[in-house]
């Protein structure tokens, strides 16, 4: 990837991985990839798979690599005076359902994704898959967490998660 042109948000946790590997990031707006990519002043974007679809990315881009680099997540959220209202039932009722939906949710979301792996190789794109766990060590042997504002500690408790 080592001099590659493309455009990442500018957000240092954005950041981090492409220049961890060479890459020149390009602080394009949102609005103008279609055209910084139909034109060549970058040569990559970094996005979910959705917006590349929902932005039409794929009809001037070549080549996807799933690199797994961002996770997001949704949230679910109660203010806490109205989860102190709630009853002890109502509190238990409501953390199974959110669980049973954060669930779901994601396995919507990976459904999705091998579905538009399937449209996009489809329509002739190159999609790489790779080994997200030895792509993970090589980036962080590059770019440390202090360097982004992060620390060690916060990654260690969010790797913890399962």
């Amino acid at each position: 990837m080592k001099g590659l042109k493309m455009r990442v948000p500018d957000v240092p946790a954005y950041l981090a991985m492409p220049r961890a590997c060479g890459v020149n990031t390009s602080p394009i707006a949102f609005a103008e990839v279609y055209l910084a990519l139909q034109n060549g002043t970058v040569e990559a974007q970094e996005n979910p798979l959705t917006t590349i679809e929902a932005k039409k990315f794929y009809e001037v881009q070549k080549n996807i690599v799933l690199t797994g680099h961002i996770v997001d997540h949704l949230n679910t959220v109660i203010s806490g005076g109205l989860w102190k209202k709630l009853s002890e039932d109502d509190r238990r009722m409501f953390t199974e359902v959110a669980q049973e939906a954060a669930v779901r949710a994601t396995a919507d979301v990976v459904a999705r994704e091998k579905e538009l792996v399937a449209v996009f190789r489809q329509k002739g794109l190159t999609v790489t898959e790779i080994s997200v766990p030895e792509y993970r060590e090589a980036v962080l042997k590059n770019v440390s967490f202090e360097s982004q504002g992060y620390r060690k500690a916060d990654w260690d408790r969010i790797q913890a998660v399962k």
